[in-house]
């Protein structure tokens, strides 16, 4: 399943093209099924509907516990170190998860939770997180895990899409010096929220909240009932192939945020082996990723990749700089860290501090890097190789998606030659193509385009929960018989991919993709705000800030208080994440006479381009354009 060498992967990439079904079969058949597939694919992308391994019956937590017990059940599953460095670090071995997630599974299972339901988990980076995940899908229930910085509304729009009936959060959580009522955000939330009938609430904080008599049990009494009834096992549910694992939402370009759905086959399959191959994961190693269970890389690359390749993975509360700067050096010195991937967003952060938090800390038991969210310029590049790596270290520059599942176009470690600032080469299996606005193929290298795939991968969505008609014109419409991923992209004189950003209104900050239409929705709830454009401008630290041109009358008082409170209704409305950066009183915004937003006129003033705006004469009062570039943050 290993690819180790760059012919090798030339070889399994010739396979991957030409034999599809063949190869994916020789890479499914290292995974444990109940019963085989029936067939391998059967797809189409107009409608569209994609179906690997189809008849096979598996449960994927047989793949990250079950397997592992006999040969490895003694060593360390995830390693898990707390926000307060002066706190105790908790190791779960392989035997320790399996003997907690049958034992949770048997907790939903007493609160009425059966195969097919839907589950929202709202919880800090905590171990009980990953059991709480695992023991959905033993038991057959589809996860929805909500980020913990998001806002009580965009809880409730999540919970009311999926239809959840059960809620899993703690009292509490941390995050640097921060304190998050989490339960209390759970409460406000589910107000608006009659298709919860349970709420399962960790201790963690010891933060006081309030519990619902018949609705609000503590995980700690349920343990105990289940230790009670004597419950030690929990058979895992068998599950069909393209059963749905879990919902994850995402921004879009419209303000409804979309449920994308993953089936439970073909996302183990592609999770364990992109894991294995991309970052040559060896029996033993310590891989520590810095992500967040609530985004696609948590689920991919945190819990169901590594623990069904037996891998040692390292989950950490807090943020890179608290108690200081050098955390994140710390913990790779503690645990003797041998695989390190991050963002690029905390990389430029921690080199903004210069060497001093890296003084002192052993990073020697370091081997390979990674990176994730966005592209990594090529200073941070340079700065990572350099002061993390020594220079000995390859960095595995992912591009990927919540939509793909996995890793789309990254280099192999120690395998692909690396060039800075380029994804490098797609993995086997994947085939990206570049086309130009009418969907035309672009030919040959050193050209650039619309980034799409025209062929399915196992790891691909299926679906966005509800709405198959969204999947189909988010993804599928554009270009026909292609999934267009809505990121453009150079191909140089190598065949090398760079990612170049994206093509529709989505930001890109800090790694998190963000709708522009949901923010304005957000900036446009402020009783004082008439209109609102957002777009997003370079960001040394977040790649990408966002950046609100506000259309704002009967302002009372100075603009800054106006500015913070637009920014805390944003933060009500959505969360802390999509706050904007730079708020801009405008008088009106550059339309079309259709009534169109000119985002691209925006766009240039945001990034500071105003020296050629284009034609603006038909614009329906082009002297806007005039009292904005006056106005300019």
């Amino acid at each position: 399943m290993k690819i180790t060498s760059f012919p090798e992967y030339e070889q399994a990439y010739k396979k991957s093209v030409e034999q599809p079904e063949q190869f994916w079969k020789e890479i499914a058949d290292n995974f444990l099924w109940r019963k085989k597939w029936d067939k391998i694919l059967n797809w189409n992308f107009t409608e569209p509907k994609i179906e690997w391994f189809k008849g096979a019956k598996l449960n994927i937590t047989e793949n990250c516990l079950d397997r592992h017990l006999e040969t490895m059940g003694d060593k360390p599953a995830i390693i898990w170190e707390p926000n307060d460095p002066t706190e105790d670090h908790r190791v779960l071995t392989y035997k320790q998860l399996y003997d907690k997630v049958c034992q949770f599974a048997n907790v939903l299972k007493n609160n009425g939770a059966k195969k097919g339901d839907r589950i929202c988990i709202y919880m800090p980076m905590v171990p009980e997180l990953a059991i709480a995940v695992l023991a959905c899908a033993r038991l057959g229930a589809i996860h929805s895990v909500v980020f913990g910085g998001f806002s009580a509304q965009s809880i409730a729009d999540r919970i009311l899409d999926a239809e959840c009936n059960i809620v899993i959060t703690t009292d509490g959580g941390v995050r640097g010096d921060k304190k998050i009522p989490m339960k209390t955000v759970i409460d406000d939330a589910l107000v608006r929220c009659p298709s919860v009938k349970k709420v399962i609430v960790l201790t963690h904080t010891r933060t006081p909240v309030s519990m619902i008599k018949g609705r609000d049990v503590w995980w700690e009494d349920e343990i105990k009932k289940v230790e009670t009834q004597g419950n030690k096992e929990f058979i895992a549910e068998e599950m069909d192939a393209e059963d749905m694992l879990f919902i994850l939402y995402t921004s879009g370009s419209t303000g409804k945020p979309k449920g994308v759905v993953h089936t439970c086959g073909g996302y183990m399959v592609y999770a364990g082996y992109t894991f294995t191959n991309a970052f040559q994961y060896e029996p033993g190693e310590v891989y520590f990723c810095t992500a967040d269970i609530g985004w696609i890389t948590g689920h991919s690359y945190i819990v169901y990749g590594p623990l069904s390749q037996g891998a040692t993975t390292v989950m950490f509360e807090g943020v890179p700089t608290w108690p200081d700067a050098g955390r994140f050096w710390d913990i790779v010195d503690k645990y003797k860290v041998n695989i390190f991937y991050t963002a690029p967003t905390a990389i430029r952060s921690l080199m903004s501090f210069g060497d001093e938090p890296l003084k002192g800390k052993d990073l020697s038991s370091l081997t390979k890097l990674g990176s994730v969210g966005e592209p990594l310029n090529e200073e941070a590049w340079h700065w990572f190789d350099e002061r993390i790596g020594k220079k000995k270290c390859p960095i595995v520059d992912t591009w990927w998606q919540t939509e793909t599942g996995g890793f789309m176009i990254s280099p192999i470690a120690n395998v692909t030659p690396l060039k800075p600032g380029y994804a490098t080469l797609p993995l086997p299996g994947v085939q990206p193509i570049l086309v130009d606005e009418k969907g035309e193929e672009i030919l040959g290298n050193g050209v650039s385009g619309n980034l799409c795939i025209k062929f399915p991968w196992p790891g691909m969505l299926r679906t966005t929960y509800g709405d198959h008609e969204r999947c189909r014109t988010t993804y599928f419409a554009t270009y026909k018989d292609l999934y267009f991923t809505g990121d453009g992209c150079l191909r140089d004189e190598d065949g090398y991919y760079r990612i170049t950003g994206r093509v529709d209104d989505v930001l890109n900050v800090s790694g998190h993709r963000i709708g522009t239409a949901e923010v304005e929705n957000a900036i446009n709830m402020h009783s004082s705000v008439v209109e609102s454009a957002v777009v997003g401008y370079p960001h040394d630290i977040k790649g990408q800030g966002v950046y609100a041109f506000v259309v704002c009358p009967n302002q009372h008082g100075d603009q800054e208080l106006a500015r913070k409170d637009i920014m805390m209704t944003v933060s009500r409305i959505i969360g802390a994440i999509a706050k904007p950066d730079k708020i801009q009183f405008v008088t009106g915004l550059p339309k079309t006479r259709s009534g169109k937003i000119m985002r691209r006129i925006l766009r240039k003033i945001a990034e500071g381009d105003t020296s050629n705006l284009g034609d603006i004469s038909t614009l329906l009062d082009p002297g806007v354009v005039e009292d904005i570039k006056a106005g300019a943050l």
